[in-house]
């Protein structure tokens, strides 16, 4: 279980490699690009400073350690203290927070039923559930008696929490069941990826959930990947999140190219680069996370200490 290690905090890299940057365009990364950890820029913070893809990842981690289960309830009530008392932040302040998930939250302080919490309107799409899904794929994998049915209820409803919109639902279900395959170490990077997408799409197809559709692109993977980077949108849309995810993995070779590529794209830089963070830690393990990150990373030993409660 070494690989909670390595996503948790490849995730937690990302996202503090793109935090100076978030909101920059392509063209300003172009003439500027970010080559390592940076200091201050958007949000003025420290170096090694993550936002809120970390600190809701590491609440929602939190939560299944000490109710030793999924609980609702519990989770929001995670949630919540972070946006409230600033919990589960990497320097006692919440900044960055998502429109979606903040009303959510509210909803939910008002006395909304937690999986009734989240937006079901199409343009309620952002990629503020799938930042944050990646520990489900660890508890996933030690239910592995779980069947398909009740792995994708699980997911879909964590979604829910903050996004119920069948297009988030899908594209957690999606990147969850690419994290599983990685995590299994029997795959190729390609194989564990396309073989991730196809499961997902046959089971939303033979739900007929035709929203799937919207994710058509990652269909023909192959073709995707040679697509060029005016073709690839890293918007805060979770479609764009998950697309520049995948291709900013597989159109590189090491962690640190990767987390580079993907942040260098500009836009939403610390969602792009915690989603793909956590993917290749898994994949490329911690040990290939350049030192200088690691020594910056804000509550690195916190972090530690959760993932080691986590197994």
């Amino acid at each position: 279980m070494k690989k909670i290690w390595d996503g948790i905090i490849g995730l937690a890299i990302g996202d503090a490699i793109g935090v100076p940057v978030e909101f920059t365009s392509r063209q300003e990364r172009v003439k500027d690009p970010v080559i390592s950890m940076r200091a201050y820029g958007t949000h003025c913070q420290p170096r090694g400073t993550w936002s809120d893809d970390t600190s809701l990842t590491l609440a929602l981690m939190d939560s299944i350690i000490k109710k030793n289960e999924i609980d609702y309830v519990d989770i929001m009530n995670k949630f919540s203290d972070w946006i409230l008392y600033s919990d589960y932040t990497a320097t006692g302040e919440v900044f960055d927070v998502g429109n979606a998930t903040s009303r959510a939250i509210m909803n939910y302080g008002r006395g909304v039923n937690p999986l009734e919490c989240g937006g079901i309107c199409e343009y309620e799409n952002g990629n503020g559930s799938l930042m944050r899904i990646l520990p489900i794929a660890y508890y996933l994998q030690k239910h592995s008696d779980l069947t398909m049915e009740s792995q994708m209820h699980i997911i879909h409803n964590i979604s829910a929490l903050t996004h119920r919109h069948p297009i988030s639902l899908i594209g957690c279900g999606i990147y969850i069941k690419i994290a599983m395959n990685l995590l299994e170490d029997k795959w190729s990077l390609y194989e564990a990826v396309e073989q991730g997408i196809r499961t997902a799409v046959e089971y939303y197809e033979k739900k007929v959930w035709n929203d799937v559709y919207v994710y058509l692109r990652l269909m023909d993977l192959s073709a995707f990947l040679k697509l060029p980077d005016n073709e690839i949108k890293s918007s805060g849309y979770v479609v764009h999140t998950l697309e520049s995810v995948l291709w900013c993995l597989l159109n590189t070779s090491s962690y640190a190219e990767c987390v580079l590529k993907a942040v260098n794209l500009g836009d939403d830089t610390d969602t792009v680069g915690a989603v793909v963070g956590g993917l290749a830690g898994i994949y490329y393990g911690l040990d290939k996370i350049p030192k200088d990150w690691l020594d910056v990373l804000a509550r690195r030993q916190y972090i530690e200490e959760l993932c080691e409660k986590f197994i």
